[in-house]
């Protein structure tokens, strides 16, 4: 209470809003406030803005740079020689670059590596996605699995992950042009869902099409909660209004024809949006280990925040609750992944271009779990 009174006072004497450090419950009840279970510490640093994070078996962390590098942690040091650096025709300008990164189910056994980067042909820009072989922390590029989704300096998504179905899901922003969201001949403004080798499911909504759902703005966060196995995504509205949804594969989510609270006949709604508030979020999580099980976490970008969100496994469109977390702390931040032992990894992306970049950035935070 005392947080929201004083977040009142700064308001009227400094006339600029200022987000408080507390739980907002959905249905008004008091914030259940909770010790933070985590240490602190730094895992790398000086990085240049680094986008996505995945772990192999064998304890590597493998993790993109948007200006078109794939890095390695190896036995809790950054290697000094990226497993690849990527020449033209790839480019690295405004939001697009080397995005999303995740790891073969079989890594261990097959070395494959997914990748999306934005590349320019002609005076087109497009994204697509990579299969990497990887050998002795060197990769080489093994095959193209999907091509031409549309792309610019901003709205290029990016976030690629495997799903419990063992299938390969690529959200894609709308290249700057909203009414490719709502087409079904484009794969912009969509989340896309294809099998590992560049096929498509015969079980996705729209007969020999990538497209899983549609009528996005710029979705960059996609992540299953383990409990009942449904997909949420996170969404960057325009002006404030960003959300977060529950995905169903076939369905629109009405961009440009709706955002926030609006409602449409055959669109969906999000389960949660920021209002007048920009979270500018990014990756997502659900967290399987600790006390905190069960829960959402999704990274904020020009929220500079970690937002903790609590989802009614009864009801899988409420959120109970959504927490601001280590607000300001550490800047802008891109993603939040579980690694295997239960710790979080986040990445900061201060030299993203829209950052006040501080001493060591930007940098891959470790949280590691409290002993109970």
């Amino acid at each position: 209470m005392w947080n929201k009174w004083l977040s009142i006072l700064l308001v009227m004497v400094l006339g600029v809003p200022v987000v408080a450090c507390e739980a907002n419950n959905v249905d008004g009840s008091e914030p259940n406030q909770q010790p933070f279970p985590y240490t602190v510490e730094v895992a790398a640093q000086q990085l240049d803005v680094p986008w996505e994070l995945d772990f192999a078996a064998d304890g590597r962390i493998f993790f993109t740079e948007r200006p078109g590098r794939v890095r390695i942690i190896q036995a809790g040091k950054l290697l000094p020689e990226p497993l690849i650096s990527f020449p033209a025709p790839f480019v690295s300008e405004g939001e697009g670059g080397l995005l999303g990164l995740v790891l073969d189910p079989q890594f261990a056994h097959n070395h494959y590596v997914y990748v999306y980067q934005t590349y320019r042909e002609g005076q087109n820009t497009y994204n697509r996605v990579l299969r990497l072989r990887e050998n002795n922390n060197q990769a080489v590029i093994d095959k193209v699995l999907i091509d031409k989704i549309p792309g610019s300096a901003i709205h290029n998504g990016g976030r690629i992950k495997i799903g419990p179905d063992q299938r390969l899901y690529i959200t894609t922003g709308d290249a700057r042009r909203p009414e490719l969201a709502q087409d079904r001949a484009s794969l912009a403004g969509k989340i896309l869902r294809i099998n590992l080798d560049g096929t498509i499911p015969a079980e996705n909504p729209f007969p020999g099409s990538p497209i899983y759902s549609w009528g996005h703005r710029n979705p960059q966060g996609i992540a299953w909660n383990p409990q009942t196995g449904f997909l949420y995504s996170s969404e960057h509205g325009q002006s404030a209004h960003d959300e977060i949804n529950r995905i169903e594969a076939g369905v629109n989510y009405g961009w440009p024809e709706i955002q926030g609270t609006e409602q449409r006949a055959g669109m969906k709604s999000p389960i949660l949006q920021s209002g007048d508030l920009t979270w500018a979020p990014s990756g997502m999580t659900f967290i399987s280990k600790g006390p905190w099980a069960g829960e959402l976490l999704v990274a904020n970008l020009r929220g500079e925040q970690l937002q903790r969100i609590s989802i009614d496994p009864n009801q899988p469109d409420k959120v109970r609750e959504s927490t601001a977390l280590l607000q300001q702390q550490y800047g802008r931040l891109r993603d939040v992944v579980e690694a295997p032992d239960g710790s979080l990894y986040l990445l900061t992306n201060n030299r993203d271009g829209r950052g006040e970049p501080k001493e060591g950035d930007d940098k891959i935070i470790r949280l590691v779990l409290k002993q109970q």
